[in-house]
């Protein structure tokens, strides 16, 4: 039965996919194209054009990111309650879009630091919700394949987004606030294509009424839902927020206006892996995917430790990428399917609090490294975490190896 599930799903590739999940996708690129314009200059903009610290961008970049990862549990939990969850995806991407005109017009660091927590909360609303919705949405043998597909999709946004930076830099001839201009565009297209182009499912969980969550509702998560939260907590821990990997470039030599080359690189490989990881995952290759993943994040510390041309830090972002598109949306999948169906909402919030807290501590440990001990010891650092998810995954995997119930 097996065998026979995993070869339809094979066999019927991206037809299988329904209109809802690529519409998702969309939205994800449109958002992540806008998104990533302002997020692989805003390091950058930080430290060069407003005098901001190593230290302080860790932190206020791992509180950002943490602040959208833990967010998500409360969206999950209310898209659980109230049997709805597109309402609160368009809250979200709507919070997102309304920051991009902030970053322009910000006077101070404090704007900037604001605007950056607020598209992130924005990002935490519609998190969990949108994930649980590509779940209600995606049949269960094809359901890898969906999230593998929105996250390549979100990725082709991440690549365009810093070509459309270094594009705008050179254009304005270097003007930080007027390439920022250019990100409103995108995420205003983001909005509309998700209120006309995605349709809610009449039922999530069995019916529409309100429900109330208890605490005892956590129970009925099975083990191999927690092994999954456990190592992905462990692995967030190991990579720490993607800004680092900017601020390496530039640090061995690399142009102002050339950096964003590094995230249009790691965010290509990330696109091109997303899919057939997903793919793969519905064939029941979930848990070495996994191990290949983290592998592959060793890899990149070690290069990205020893780097000390623009060259070397290129691979280590094509490492770093390759990573990302081996575990990220096979992580989510893996949620999807060891959660019941009605706390689907809940195990993403679940899921994303524990790697929200753990990206805080990465990124704040981070800067500090970088500021007492140099970036080597930093990416040296990130190897040794990601090593102890490894023995993790390898004792513990054979229960997450498959993405069927």
């Amino acid at each position: 039965m097996t065998t026979q599930i995993a070869t339809k799903s094979a066999r019927r590739g991206l037809a299988a996919i329904p209109r809802g999940v690529w519409a998702l996708g969309i939205v994800s690129l449109c958002m992540d194209l806008s998104s990533e314009l302002v997020h692989s200059l805003l390091p950058l903009y930080m430290a060069v054009g407003l005098g901001a610290s190593t230290f302080v961008i860790g932190i206020v970049e791992g509180v950002a990111e943490a602040l959208a990862l833990i967010v998500k549990v409360f969206s999950g939990v209310l898209s659980d309650m109230f049997r709805k969850r597109k309402s609160l995806v368009v809250a979200g991407y709507g919070l997102a879009a309304l920051t991009k005109f902030i970053f322009p017009l910000a006077p101070t660091l404090g704007w900037v630091v604001t605007a950056r927590f607020a598209d992130r909360v924005g990002k935490g609303i519609r998190g969990a919700p949108r994930d649980a919705l590509i779940a209600d949405i995606a049949p269960a043998d094809a359901r890898g394949a969906s999230f593998g597909l929105r996250q390549a999709l979100d990725t082709v946004g991440a690549i365009g987004g810093p070509l459309l930076a270094l594009a705008a830099m050179v254009y304005f001839a270097g003007n930080f606030r007027a390439s920022f201009w250019v990100a409103v565009i995108p995420a205003v297209i983001c909005v509309a294509v998700l209120v006309f182009g995605v349709s809610e499912p009449a039922k999530v969980g069995g019916d529409n009424a309100k429900t109330h969550l208890r605490l005892a509702d956590a129970k009925r998560f099975p083990a191999s839902y927690w092994i999954v939260v456990g190592i992905a907590g462990v692995l967030t821990l190991a990579r720490f927020s993607e800004a680092f990997l900017v601020l390496r470039a530039q640090n061995v030599g690399l142009q102002v206006s050339l950096v964003p080359w590094v995230m249009v690189i790691m965010s290509t490989v990330y696109a091109a892996v997303a899919y057939p990881t997903g793919a793969a995952a519905d064939r029941g290759a979930g848990a070495y995917l996994l191990w290949s993943g983290l592998v592959a994040l060793i890899s990149a510390d070690i290069v990205l430790a020893q780097a000390a041309t623009p060259a070397v830090v290129f691979v280590g972002a094509a490492l770093w990428g390759l990573h990302m598109g081996l575990t990220q949306g096979l992580l989510s999948a893996l949620v999807a399917n060891a959660a019941p169906a009605d706390l689907r909402g809940s195990a993403f919030g679940i899921f994303n609090l524990v790697s929200g807290v753990a990206l805080l501590i990465a990124s704040a440990l981070a800067g500090w490294l970088w500021d007492a001990y140099g970036p080597r010891f930093t990416f040296y650092a990130g190897a040794a975490f990601t090593a102890i998810a490894l023995i993790g995954l390898m004792t513990r995997g054979r229960k997450i190896g498959t993405l069927e119930r």
